[in-house]
């Protein structure tokens, strides 16, 4: 029977000491360092992400980290004041404001919820769930 003792999700960089530098001085996590394996992020909630380098590294295309803020626009504002850029899909399927939010909440259609890239192109968002 399968019977894991703990789980932590992964994610590969290009860049160890600039993707140390974003989550622990841009986004002020707690970040372990594992010498040339990678990073322990420590996620709110206890949960953590290990990043490792790897030399052929393609950004993932899809989130791989969602942070839940109690207001968005606040949270957004306070990233854009440490240098990050919101996306702007720019798509039929998916409707963004000026912001770069997809507010969902207003629409009953799940949570308001923005993203961002991390220094090696991986997605990560803010999102507002109530």
């Amino acid at each position: 029977m399968f019977k894991p003792k703990a789980a932590f999700s992964g994610c590969s960089v290009d860049d160890l000491g600039k993707a140390r530098a974003f989550y622990a001085d841009v986004l002020g996590l707690k970040v372990d360092d594992e010498g040339d394996m990678g990073l322990n992020l420590h996620l709110p909630g206890g949960q953590s992400q290990f990043i490792y380098p790897k030399d052929d590294h393609q950004p993932a295309t899809y989130t791989i980290l969602n942070f839940v803020v109690d207001d968005i626009d606040e949270a957004m504002d306070a990233l854009e004041g440490k240098g990050i850029r919101f996306e702007q899909y720019g798509t039929d399927a998916l409707h963004q404001d000026d912001k770069g939010v997809a507010r969902g909440l207003s629409a009953g259609m799940g949570p308001d919820i923005a993203w961002f890239t991390d220094p090696a192109g991986n997605v990560l968002s803010v999102m507002q769930t109530e």
